[in-house]
């Protein structure tokens, strides 16, 4: 059986116990889900800074300085 967390209330549980739109996961190990907002904050980090870089063309072209 696979690991939840549920942000709304901070538990973990075994099992979809909780909504879909109320849980992270699932989880191999009950370890796994509690440390489940620290992994989503790092994901969206990372995301932010692949997308920041992405948008990150270098020098303007000459028509726009």
């Amino acid at each position: 059986m696979q690991w939840y967390y549920s942000p709304s209330t901070g538990k973990v549980s075994q099992g979809k116990e909780a909504s879909w739109n109320d849980r992270l996961g699932p989880y191999a190990t009950r370890e796994e889900a509690e440390q489940a907002l620290e992994k989503a904050q790092k994901r969206n980090e990372q995301a932010d800074a692949a997308e920041a870089a992405e948008d990150d063309w270098g020098e303007p072209a000459s028509w726009e300085k």
